[in-house]
């Protein structure tokens, strides 16, 4: 090189240029030699690379190679020898300009920790990239361990810019940044908080990507897309993305479906307000009457005989029916939904199945359904219940019973 740069400056001389302009023209003519055999190298070097992947990739039975390729990480790297080649020449093209070179020589560092941080950011996405192509990572946060990794390697790339440039000693930089850190927290509050919050529901295992989760403060109600340093995005049932800060899945309350998602069975929690000026006891007459109901006909049989044995024994006046014991229509619907929940070929037996009655309120009094359908689809669950209370409505009748209903204006036309 050197004896490169003698020669064209000889030659500059020679053909009459001034000595001061020579040694001007000459920078510029090594200068444009140096870019152009930076720019045949680092060519060379990435067609070459880029071949060698490819043809990695053809006989290797990983994608990993091919991730590599698609995040550029062999394009990174074919710009590490062009580099050296201009950090090997940059003394000799500028060593009658000296003041110069350390500025070129300053500049040539900074870039240095620049094409560090994009060959390790591309690695780092390549490594995220391939893990979520992995069953067991698929539902793990990998995008906020990278972007805290990259948080971290930005900083110190960016103080070690500024300690090369001001040409302080790196340790010595990094000292005086103490003074600082107090307004280096405040500006990176947010990444702080979701960091912390990022570990701790990937140890408490309270979010996967894919889990069905409601956030009624945020108005998200859906399932978890992707999970990052700074924001969890839950894609609505009605296809909106709701955006969530990470760190109120730790300060806040939501809902995680997952349970149910991972259960058996889908719970059925719904209630029928039953009048209750309709509730009355039976006779003996209307019990025969309902015997015609096969689901409880066996039920009233052997529960009319015990209750007749029982009011015989103890010789109870049946002439006012409130004596001794007695059947009631809301008691004898409660054990038909029993038995007709436990007969429902969509509910599943092995799980809870029960009809209660709750405390009377102003509307009537619940009779609540609590049971599980087998098939958790949610399409699928609504027209189970549907079916379920459909027929159940409808059965209110049988038993001298009915649904309480606010009165509308036709209720008050004569």
């Amino acid at each position: 090189m050197n004896s490169f740069k003698r020669d064209i400056y000889n030659f500059l001389l020679n053909a009459g240029v001034a000595e001061e302009t020579a040694r001007y023209l000459n920078l510029f003519v090594m200068l444009v030699a140096l870019l152009i055999l930076i720019f045949i190298i680092d060519f060379i070097i990435r067609k070459l690379l880029l071949q060698a992947f490819s043809r990695f990739a053809q006989i290797s039975k990983t994608n990993f190679d091919d991730l590599l390729v698609a995040n550029k990480v062999p394009r990174n790297i074919a710009h590490i020898i062009p580099f050296l080649v201009a950090l090997k020449f940059i003394p000799d093209i500028f060593e009658d300009f000296y003041d110069v070179e350390v500025h070129v020589e300053n500049g040539l560092q900074v870039f240095a920790v620049l094409l560090t941080l994009w060959v390790v950011r591309s690695i780092l996405n390549t490594l995220k990239d391939y893990l979520k192509t992995l069953p067991r990572f698929k539902d793990k946060p990998i995008d906020s361990y990278i972007q805290v990794f990259m948080i971290f390697a930005w900083i110190i790339g960016f103080l070690s810019a500024i300690a090369i440039i001001t040409d302080i000693a790196f340790m010595k930089f990094i000292t005086g940044m103490g003074a600082i850190s107090a307004v280096v927290l405040l500006v990176f509050k947010d990444t702080i908080l979701g960091f912390v919050a990022s570990i701790q529901v990937a140890i408490n295992d309270m979010v996967h990507i894919g889990d069905w989760i409601t956030f009624e403060k945020y108005g998200a109600d859906g399932d978890v897309i992707e999970i990052n340093l700074a924001t969890v995005k839950v894609q609505n049932f009605d296809k909106t993305i709701t955006t969530i800060p990470t760190y109120a899945l730790i300060s806040d309350s939501f809902k995680n479906w997952r349970g149910m998602s991972n259960s058996d069975g889908r719970r059925i929690k719904r209630a029928l307000f039953i009048k209750q000026e309709g509730i009355k006891y039976l006779t003996d007459s209307e019990v025969d009457k309902l015997k015609k109901i096969q689901l409880i006909s066996a039920y009233l049989e052997t529960r009319q005989a015990d209750i007749t044995a029982y009011n015989t024994n103890n010789k109870i006046d049946k002439g006012l029916l409130l004596n001794g014991r007695n059947l009631t229509n809301i008691g004898v619907f409660r054990k038909y939904i029993d038995v007709y929940l436990k007969n429902h070929s969509a509910i599943n037996k092995d799980m809870m199945i029960m009809a209660r009655q709750l405390a009377p309120t102003t509307q009537g009094i619940p009779i609540e359904i609590y049971a599980f359908s087998s098939d958790k689809r949610w399409e699928n669950y609504e027209y189970i219940m549907s079916d379920i209370f459909d027929h159940l409505m409808a059965a209110l009748p049988y038993f001298d019973l009915e649904i309480f209903e606010l009165p509308s204006h036709s209720s008050f036309k004569n």
